[in-house]
């Protein structure tokens, strides 16, 4: 079997870091057992999908590495659906149903007066033909919902939450299709699923639900029905999903300098007992992807902790990786040198004056003065190889009787205008002899 999953945006908006997490997941999923990764646009609300947003998805899962193998529309699928409609309905298992949005409401209300579950009385199915007729002379056009299996609870081993059962005599019917005539989501992601040849649907738990119902709606069309993994939500945090957090897209995370690595490193381990480490490259994820790890609590997307594995992730990234978002002046040397220091790749520009523009330099106390002028004596006659800093700072010991940080603060102070920073024995030969001289005789003046 060909391990097949999809990922079913909606393009009504930017995808978010909850979507992104379902996205990598099924993407891990697929690469580790040789199989297809889809990208499905549920775009059946034609008032609310645009080409724009469904050009920013794909922009977003490029940006993230996660492309896929093959691209479908709902919208260019209606006559499939309308097809396999026919054949539910031919064996009886949807049905119109004429009541307004205002009638069920006030149905739900009754119901909850009562202490009763908000369950649809399936009040359409004792309408006769002459009631039909005569409630679409009056203008009313039909909802259609597709009818339960009432005779058997719904069962399926569910890959992250074990065993699931839903009664579906607690359910109501669902609505599968508007009274204009469009599509739900319900039915057309079964249908799709089917001529996909999806085996494995990952997504979240506010599935959970649904997909009971779709298992009876597989079943209905005469279909295998996918392994399912439902994966407990993201909070914030505070513990809840803030508002905030909902909204943080890729473009959002782009901008601020996260890196595409970072992110998935985060998020393809949230919801495990696994530690979440910096990775070199992905395939790491995708050997380490396992269902059966994740957990039925919460997940935790802190963006504290993503700023942090970022960072370490920037220091395991090779020059090569990054050359062409950094700017002139930075090469391999200076890349390997800086990149320790480094939260983003855009924090790398603000080095460019320590290795050959202007600095700062802090006040400097009159012993310091002399001190730093003998330095830049010392410097001028050294060979200024790899070897520099320590020859430098050996010389200043031997001479001054300074050591540890009377030896060497007032040196990082003077060449970088920073009190903290890179190993000066990798800077100072990307300095230069010249500029480093000048600046500790600035700093000793």
């Amino acid at each position: 079997m060909t391990v097949v999953t999809r990922f079913a945006p909606s393009p009504t908006g930017r995808i978010h870091v909850g979507n992104i997490r379902v996205a990598l997941h099924n993407w891990l999923w697929a690469r580790k057992h040789g199989g297809r990764f889809l990208l499905r646009l549920d775009d059946t609300d034609r008032a609310r999908s645009t080409e724009e947003n469904a050009e920013s998805i794909r922009a977003d899962l490029r940006w993230l590495g996660l492309v896929p193998d093959a691209e479908t529309r709902q919208s260019d699928r209606f006559a499939l659906y309308e097809a396999r409609f026919e054949e539910l309905r031919a064996a009886g298992r949807v049905y119109p149903a004429y009541e307004t949005g205002q009638e069920l409401d006030l149905k739900r209300k009754i119901l909850a007066g009562r202490g009763l579950p908000p369950i649809y009385d399936r009040a359409a199915l004792a309408l006769s033909e002459a009631d039909r007729a005569s409630l679409e002379a009056e203008g009313r056009r039909p909802h259609w919902r597709f009818k339960l299996d009432h005779d058997a609870p719904i069962h399926w081993d569910d890959l992250v939450r074990g065993e699931q059962k839903i009664d579906p005599k607690l359910q109501s019917d669902p609505v599968i299709r508007r009274e204009d005539g469009s599509w739900l989501y319900m039915l057309p992601s079964v249908i799709d699923d089917i001529d996909m040849g999806v085996t494995h649907v990952v997504r979240g738990e506010d599935h959970v639900t649904n997909t009971g119902l779709q298992l009876q709606m597989f079943a209905a069309l005469g279909a295998e029905a996918p392994a399912f993994a439902h994966e407990a939500l993201l909070t914030g945090s505070g513990g809840k999903l803030s508002k905030r957090l909902g909204a943080l897209g890729a473009d959002a995370l782009r901008e601020s300098g996260i890196e595409p690595l970072a992110l998935a490193a985060l998020l393809a381990k949230l919801g495990t007992s696994d530690p979440v480490e910096p990775v070199a490259e992905v395939a790491p994820l995708i050997e380490g992807v396992d269902f059966a790890r994740f957990g039925r609590a919460p997940a935790r997307f802190d963006l504290d902790e993503l700023a942090a594995v970022n960072a370490r992730t920037i220091h395991l990234m090779p020059y090569a990786a990054v050359a062409d978002r950094l700017p002139e002046g930075i090469g391999a040397e200076a890349w390997a040198t800086i990149a320790p220091n480094l939260s983003t790749v855009a924090e790398a520009a603000e080095w460019l004056p320590v290795l050959s523009g202007e600095i700062a330099v802090p006040a400097i106390g009159d012993e310091d003065r002399a001190y730093l002028a003998e330095a830049a004596a010392v410097a001028r006659t050294l060979a200024w190889d790899e070897g520099v800093w320590p020859a430098l700072t050996g010389a200043l010991k031997a001479s001054s009787g300074r050591k540890g940080k009377a030896l060497f603060l007032p040196l990082r102070q003077a060449l970088t205008g920073m009190d903290h920073g890179p190993d000066m024995a990798a800077l100072l030969p990307l300095i230069g002899q010249d500029l480093a001289v000048a600046r500790l005789e600035r700093a000793g003046a």
